[in-house]
């Protein structure tokens, strides 16, 4: 992203979490700053667009979109087959898992980091940072800032804000296997730096020598919105013009399969994912999405960046309830959904998209939609889908590619199917795109990631308009 703010008044930088902390709700900063809204039908489409921010300092716009995928590490053939309704779930053949209940995830294939990252650290690294690296170099590609032309822009101001829900968890698990089976002498000097989850972040600000905010969050599922909404409110706050933001994830070997199956995270069956939305194969797969997220608008209007979609607004809160199950009136999460909007500044009328969390769990999703419906009162005038029923769960990274398929769908207007979606439960009175691509101009979508610990995150996007 890139984002149009003005210089601070003060050179002292505030706490990495200070972008994720509410603003003081005061109402008369909030009448002056909030901008009226346009009243729509959320079923209709509006040809103008929502009245939110104007200064270009602070819009925050998307102008590039890089991603490693089960479907490919190319943003726009991973739509074409999230369109095409294909699954990118097969049976698991990068290690012998005839012994797991479970024998199926989302595997990454045919990935190649020739021409991203040299043959020393490329044989290192866990495959999380590989990801991450090649990515991230991808997304800025996308955006018109390949190698050769980093130096046009101020590394002081540009930085990355990559999180990961694991870390490097093959590195960690071979350096326990090492220990048992070999002694400590064994253990890799390269143990911590590169299981540690902030290391995608700091590796790929090294290799592009990126000054700016650097650090990784980490809040299960929730991670990469997380990390969207913070790169923005730097852009915001006139402390970047260019953000990277994302999350990436590698965990399927024994120990990520093993410790998910206990956590019972895993459907048995594949004809049992027909909850809901269709929700999707409850998988982990290998997967890092990486975009040029905040790019401040008046340094992408500048440099002639390609404007690919606008990021609005988003917002982050906790249920404070249970450690993994959500609460089940929802309040958590409709609280999130409307303190998005008002940061986005945008009325509930406007939203006619929302890509679900949709983890196909029978207490998960029944909590969504009813969050969903305390929101928004017109179900028939808004559309959902949900992006896990053919790409499993990415963990950290989901929040990463479900808004790679957001802004995807308010480019082409297409929306994706939900597959094996049969029989949905009676709450869910809502077109949630069954098994079949839909046609739908988008006003405006929303993007929903809640995380184990009651992490709740929520992020708005639109067709960029000057």
């Amino acid at each position: 992203m890139q984002s149009l703010q003005h210089q601070l008044p003060f050179t002292l930088r505030p706490s990495p979490l200070e972008p994720l902390r509410k603003k003081p709700s005061n109402a008369a900063t909030t009448a002056a700053r909030t901008p009226k809204r346009l009243s729509v039908v959320s079923s209709s489409v509006t040809t103008a667009a929502p009245q939110r921010e104007k200064d270009p300092k602070k819009r925050v716009v998307i102008t590039g979109m890089g991603g490693v995928t089960v479907h490919g590490n190319d943003v726009d053939i991973f739509y074409e087959k999230l369109l095409a309704g294909d699954s990118g779930i097969t049976l698991i053949d990068r290690f012998d898992a005839s012994k797991f209940p479970t024998r199926f995830a989302g595997q990454i294939r045919g990935f190649s980091s020739e021409g991203y990252i040299d043959g020393k650290n490329d044989r290192r690294q866990d495959d999380c940072l590989r990801y991450c690296n090649v990515a991230g170099k991808k997304a800025l590609e996308d955006a018109g800032l390949g190698a050769e032309n980093l130096d046009k822009i101020d590394k002081e101001r540009a930085g990355v804000l990559v999180g990961s829900g694991m870390g490097g968890l093959t590195v960690f698990s071979d350096g326990v296997k090492n220990l048992i089976e070999k002694g400590h002498r064994k253990i890799s000097p390269f143990f911590i730096p590169y299981a540690i989850t902030n290391m995608a972040s700091a590796l790929l600000g090294i290799d592009l020598g990126f000054r700016g905010p650097n650090y990784s969050i980490s809040t299960a599922c929730a991670t990469s919105n997380y990390c969207f909404v913070a790169a923005a409110n730097h852009i915001r706050r006139g402390e970047a013009d260019l953000m990277i933001a994302g999350g990436t994830e590698a965990a399927i070997i024994p120990i990520g399969l093993g410790v998910l199956l206990l956590a019972g995270h895993f459907l048995r069956e594949m004809m049992t994912l027909k909850r809901l939305l269709g929700l999707g194969i409850k998988t982990v797969m290998d997967l890092l999405w990486v975009k040029v997220l905040e790019f401040c608008l008046e340094h992408a209007m500048k440099r002639g960046a390609p404007i690919i979609a606008e990021y609005l607004g988003g917002a982050v809160n906790c249920d404070a309830y249970h450690m993994t199950d959500p609460r089940s009136d929802g309040l958590g999460v409709s609280s999130c959904i409307q303190s998005s909007l008002v940061d986005a500044g945008v009325s509930p009328e406007e939203v006619n998209y929302i890509n679900a969390h949709a983890t196909s769990t029978l207490v998960g999703d029944l909590a969504e939609i009813n969050a969903i419906k305390k929101v928004f009162k017109n179900p028939s005038g808004i559309k959902i889908n949900a992006t896990k029923s053919m790409i499993g769960h990415c963990l950290g990274a989901a929040g990463g590619l479900e808004a790679i398929a957001t802004i995807k769908a308010i480019t082409t207007g297409w929306l994706h199917p939900s597959i094996n979606q049969f029989n949905p439960e009676p709450a869910v009175d809502f077109d949630t795109v069954a098994n079949v691509k839909q046609q739908h101009e988008i006003n405006v979508g929303i993007s929903n990631s809640f995380g184990f610990g009651g992490h709740n995150s929520v992020v708005a996007f639109s067709a960029f308009r000057p």
